[in-house]
């Protein structure tokens, strides 16, 4: 029943391309090199048996997934050393280019318990630790010669970090800190890796010295013996379980009583902690928090991936699938061609290339604002911090619906397993929560719009990404001008966003005109103050994917930058159409205007119609990172469904035994 050969639909959808895939391709990955070298890993590993799962790894155990899991990772290390000293590049760090993202992802689908490892224990090392305790530990940490994972949430406690309970406890006589969780609450929980896979572990606890606490601080601390891989004394570990996904990635609990660490094994780059047991307080207690905003960026980063994903699962399948008739005198129509299915299908693709740019664009702030901190400056680091938190909790939320959208768009063989959308669906969703649950990421954002707009009504200058502030401050207009143009959408989400800004700002001053303290009236205002953290962030995504796609088409052939801007036209009028109800708040914008824009998002799908999959395969996803039937290049989405069917391990007998112990019985007795 396999087919060697191309869906003819699927290939007379690739003989519309108006554009050049290979440019495009190449600006996606990053030029020339980086897809050779993509296309050299991915070549790599699917000629790999080692990383072909027979049977599927959803029919597994849970016991069975995690070895499995951790029989891949630790090949894949192995190979990827291999592939990059064949090509005289030993650095072992190039193991991290394939943990995150598409990759890593698709080799290992329920998540890697090693990726923790390089996500963040390494980066907090880098982060936190002084020269003098990254040469001792990185050297080990870059060849997996320890493993570590970063232990920061509890069971009682996660985003809060004033809240954390783990204590760390200097005892000046030993010149050790005394690790101990007070309480059951206080256990580490959720940490990749922790459970049985990681033997070292960065530790985020409550500093005390001195009989006086000093905050949140991080401690590098064993776990295991090495040899032997035992827990050591006074520590409590385990894991936490199943889950909704990424149930390979061994997420752990960790409890310390009386665990005793040396004071060299507190991270010291930022604060200090003296032998006589005085603190030193590091520059800004923003900088404990640098790991984090590194993670959000590369989450940002991976939420656009995993979008070019299933974008292209559900494309290549709704131009194969036929349902219905446009025109009753004509055979069915592809799905792809009802207009209905394109406005499932088409935000998601410029969604992910937006994102894509944000997370292009985040990358630059971030390496700005670490070069700025190396020297001192710490004007923008409040800055970056609030872009990367509505930066997160935007594009993870937008991309969690998005998935089930375009799910939902491949009809009942979208609910299969191996459709590989659950997979997709689990890694952002759960992106959602961690690295800062996504509400509390808004307020943290609020909470800096309320601070610069103090700045803006005093006639102080403001950082690049509030800037607009100064300006509708200045225009004092209480209904701001409509303009039907992506410039104008972009300046009428910055006027929500600032309309929004202002009321927030005056019923919380209001309300402590009527008695309330400031943390009372910021909490009763906490539903204005988080929409107005996410209309700044919406204003701030039309804004950057924009420009970037507008400096990007200087530099493109003038087939690729038209397609490029009527993607970025498609998420500006989308975006606009989803803030209607704001902007007729806010703005001068009519009935008639909303109706245009509506016309304009519709002549987009059809514009974008004919190079949908072009556009899709220019990702270059290869089917073994796409590990869907409905997705596969070739279009034979029948045949593969069909072969996986005959994966199930019920299908390796006629006859289940349940029939002759149950059903027979069952339907002989009588009731």
């Amino acid at each position: 029943m396999p087919s060697s050969s191309i869906n003819k639909d699927l290939q007379a959808e690739r003989d519309k391309c108006s554009f050049d895939k290979k440019e495009f391709t190449l600006w996606w990955v990053g030029g020339k090199e980086k897809l050779k070298e993509k296309e050299d890993l991915e070549q790599f590993f699917a000629n790999d048996p080692e990383f072909h799962n027979d049977p599927p790894i959803h029919f597994l155990s849970h016991k069975e997934l995690y070895e499995e899991t951790i029989r891949q990772s630790t090949a894949i290390f192995r190979k990827v050393r291999k592939f990059h000293e064949d090509r005289g590049n030993g650095d072992p760090s190039n193991y991290m280019s394939i943990l995150g993202g598409l990759l890593g992802n698709g080799i290992i689908r329920q998540g890697n318990p090693l990726g923790i490892h390089f996500a963040m224990f390494v980066p907090a090392l880098l982060g936190h630790g002084s020269p003098e305790q990254q040469a001792e530990w990185l050297p080990r940490a870059l060849k997996c010669q320890m493993l570590g994972t970063y232990a920061q949430t509890e069971l009682g406690h996660g985003t809060f970090l004033r809240g954390l309970e783990t204590t760390a406890t200097y005892d000046e006589k030993t010149k050790e800190f005394v690790l101990q969780s007070p309480t059951l609450s206080s256990y580490k929980w959720w940490p990749g890796g922790l459970a049985h896979t990681a033997n070292y572990c960065v530790v985020m606890a409550q500093l005390f010295s001195k009989g006086k606490l000093h905050g949140i601080q991080p401690f590098i601390v064993q776990l295991r013996d090495e040899e032997t891989h035992m827990p050591l004394k006074g520590i409590t570990i385990g894991e936490i379980g199943n889950k909704l996904g990424m149930n390979g990635v061994n997420n752990g609990f960790l409890g310390f009583d009386q665990v005793r660490i040396p004071r060299k094994n507190m991270l010291m780059k930022n604060a200090k902690l003296l032998e006589d047991g005085t603190f030193v307080k590091p520059p800004s207690q923003a900088l404990t928090y640098g790991t984090m905003m590194f993670v959000r960026v590369v989450i940002v980063r991976d939420t656009a991936f995993h979008l070019a994903k299933v974008a292209t699962i559900a494309v290549r399948y709704s131009c194969v699938r036929r349902q219905s008739h446009i025109n009753p005198d004509h055979p069915e129509v592809q799905v792809i061609d009802h207009l209905t299915q394109q406005y499932k299908l088409f935000p998601s693709i410029a969604r992910s290339i937006v994102y894509k740019l944000a997370s292009d664009n985040l990358w630059q702030m971030y390496n700005q604002v670490t070069a700025e901190l190396d020297q001192g400056n710490l004007e923008r680091l409040p800055e970056l911090h609030a872009i990367a938190c509505c930066l997160k909790a935007v594009t993870t939320a937008d991309a969690a619906k998005s998935v089930e959208t375009l799910r939902m768009a491949c009809g009942g063989h979208g609910y299969m397993t191996c459709a590989n959308f659950y997979n997709t669906y689990g890694f952002v969703t759960a992106a959602c929560t961690y690295e800062g649950e996504n509400t509390v990421l808004l307020l943290q954002t609020a909470r800096y719009l309320v601070k610069v707009w103090n700045q803006a009504i005093k006639g102080q200058p403001l950082g690049p990404t509030v800037q607009y502030l100064t300006g509708f401050i200045q225009s004092k207009n209480s209904r701001h001008p409509w303009i039907d143009t992506v410039p104008g959408i972009i300046k009428a989400l910055q006027i929500v966003a600032a309309s929004k800004l202002r009321l927030a700002f005056e019923h919380i001053e209001q309300r402590k005109k009527g008695g309330y303290t400031h943390e009372e009236a910021v909490n009763l205002t906490s539903l204005e103050l988080a929409q107005t953290a996410e209309s700044h962030c919406r204003a701030f995504l039309v804004q950057s994917g924009f420009e970037m796609i507008e400096t990007l088409c200087q530099k493109l052939s003038a087939p690729l930058a038209k397609v490029m801007r009527t993607l970025g036209e498609l998420y500006a009028y989308n975006e606009a159409l989803d803030s209607t109800g704001s902007l007729v708040r806010f703005t001068t914008i009519s009935e008639s205007d909303i109706n245009r824009l509506q016309s304009k998002l519709e002549s987009a799908l059809l514009a974008i119609r004919p190079n949908a999959v072009s556009i899709v395969d220019a990702f270059a996803i290869p089917d073994i990172l796409l590990g869907s039937p409905l997705g596969a290049y070739d279009g034979n989405v029948y045949e593969k469904l069909y072969e996986e069917a005959q994966k199930s391990p019920l299908n390796k007998e006629p006859v289940n035994q349940s029939f002759h112990k149950y059903l027979k019985p069952f339907m002989k007795s009588s009731l």
